[in-house]
């Protein structure tokens, strides 16, 4: 059976490498033999929920946001019907916020979300910029999320959402440099960019452990030799260190 990665309106929400994210997952899913097809939806088109394993939503500018935000709330209630399905949703920087029920720019101007979970965010008044490192614990295995972020969001999770994980470094979510993401069931929220998935190959194989299992496919995955990822997510956090601010 083959393995089906949706990313939404990557022509729109791939500001931030977001493509390096799909990259990542189809070739972490070929190198153990499985089939996979990669469906952008573009805008105009319908998201089947029967036709998705896995849902990527990029990064965009506000303008791009606004953009696609009246297309992705009417797709809300088949995004809702394939995340009860178990399908697994990787949401990053203003794919984050359109998770959420608004996101407020600087000028006031307030742009509707789909509201698949309770969030919403106000831009701040100044930039989050630079290296972030994250304490995730993510199926019961702490890791150590390392990336970039880049955003003047400032987040705020509803009471019974959980984050992501715990920042040690960077801003995170409101720039309290506390909590950063979301994790709400297999919905997984961030502003780690840059792209996310090369440098956090834990994250890609639990996504895909996900997709398998809503395909109907073994979730044991095939160890492969990360060396190379290891290395540069030690490269990444070693440099997040370095500069705490």
């Amino acid at each position: 059976m083959t393995l089906r990665i949706v990313p939404l309106y990557p022509e729109l929400l791939s500001i931030y490498a977001d493509r390096g994210n799909v990259r990542v997952l189809e070739q972490r899913a070929r190198w153990r033999g499985l089939s996979v097809e990669v469906a952008p939806l573009a805008l105009g088109e319908s998201f089947d929920p029967e036709r998705a394993d896995v849902v990527l939503i990029g990064g965009g500018q506000d303008r791009d946001q606004a953009l696609v935000a009246e297309a992705l709330i009417a797709q809300a209630p088949a995004l809702r019907s394939a995340i009860a399905d178990g399908v697994p949703v990787l949401a990053v920087c203003g794919g984050y916020q359109l998770l959420g029920h608004r996101y407020v720019d600087q000028s006031g101007r307030d742009t509707p979300g789909t509201g698949l979970v309770d969030l919403e965010t106000h831009a701040g008044p100044t930039r989050l910029v630079g290296n972030v490192v994250v304490d995730v614990e993510l199926a019961g295995t702490r890791h150590e999320l390392v990336g970039f972020e880049n955003h003047a969001g400032r987040t705020s999770l509803g009471a019974g959402v959980a984050p992501l994980g715990k920042v040690i470094v960077g801003g995170g979510n409101d720039g309290t440099g506390t909590a950063e993401g979301c994790l709400e069931g297999r919905i997984v929220g961030t502003y780690v960019h840059g792209p996310l998935l090369p440098k956090n190959p834990w994250l890609a194989d639990q996504l895909l452990a996900w997709a398998c299992e809503h395909r109907g496919l073994s979730t044991t995955l095939a160890p492969l030799d990360d060396h190379l990822e290891q290395a540069a997510a030690v490269a990444a956090s070693t440099l997040a260190r370095s500069e705490r601010r």
